[in-house]
C-alpha cells in the first residue's frame, strides 16, 4: 500500500471512530433537574435537604417530653414546662426556602392565637454555620415567636428517620403530638391551621 493512501485510510478511520463518540455522547442520559413541587395536594410538600447530621444516642424507649432545647436568650426548656399550653415546634434554617416561607405564617400564627395559649418555638437545625444568621432572620420577618437550639437527642428523636425541613410539630395542651407535619406548601399550612385550632379547643380535663 501506498504511504498516502495509508495516511488517508488512516485519517478517515479516526474521523469515523470520532464520529461514533459524538454520537453516542449525544444520546447519553441528561441530567435531570427536579421541578420544584407545587402546592396542589398531589405532590409531596416543598421541603430542604439535606440536614447536617446530629450524632445523638439513639431513641430508645425516653419520652419525647424529656428532650429539651435552649432558647435565645439561654433558658432550658422541654415541653412539660408548658402543659397547658398548645406548642408548635418547628424545625428550621436560614438556607431552607421553604422554611423562610413558612415563617411568615408562623408569625401569624402566634399573633392570632397566642392570647389562647399558643406558643409557637422555632428550633434551628441548621448548624454552627447557620447561627450567626438568625438575627438577620428575626430582622427580616419580623418574628414574634421564640426561637432556640434543640439538644441532638431531641432533634435525633424526631427527624432520626426524615431529616428533611421544616418539619412542623403539634403538641396539645397535655404535651401529646396531635401532629406531625414535613415540608411547607398551601396543603401543609391548611394543615397546621387546623391541628393548631383542633388543640386549642380539645377539652383538658
Amino acid at each position: 500500500m501506498m504511504p498516502g493512501i495509508f495516511l488517508k485510510s488512516r485519517w478517515l478511520a479516526v474521523m469515523l471512530f470520532a464520529t461514533m463518540v459524538f454520537a453516542g455522547c449525544g444520546n447519553a442520559p441528561q441530567t435531570i433537574t427536579q421541578q420544584t413541587p407545587t402546592p396542589s395536594g398531589t405532590n409531596a410538600p416543598r421541603t430542604n435537604l439535606p440536614m447536617p447530621p446530629v450524632n445523638a444516642p439513639s431513641r430508645g424507649a425516653s419520652s419525647r417530653s424529656q428532650y429539651s432545647w435552649t432558647l435565645l436568650d439561654n433558658r432550658r426548656m422541654q415541653l412539660s414546662d408548658y402543659l397547658g399550653q398548645v406548642v408548635v415546634l418547628d424545625f428550621w434554617a436560614t438556607y431552607c426556602p421553604p422554611c423562610l416561607e413558612e415563617a411568615p405564617h408562623l408569625v401569624e400564627l402566634q399573633k392570632r392565637f397566642g392570647p389562647e395559649g399558643l406558643h409557637v418555638i422555632g428550633l434551628n437545625v441548621g448548624g454552627e454555620d447557620d447561627r450567626p444568621k438568625v438575627a438577620d432572620f428575626v430582622d427580616q420577618f419580623k418574628i414574634s415567636y421564640a426561637l432556640g437550639y434543640p439538644d441532638p437527642g431531641m432533634t435525633e428523636f424526631y427527624l432520626r428517620d426524615d431529616t428533611r425541613i421544616p418539619q412542623t410539630l403539634v403538641f396539645d395542651r397535655k404535651g401529646r403530638l396531635v401532629k406531625h407535619l414535613v415540608g411547607f406548601d398551601a396543603q401543609v399550612s391548611a394543615e397546621l391551621d387546623s391541628a393548631v385550632q383542633t388543640a386549642l379547643n380539645a377539652p383538658t380535663d
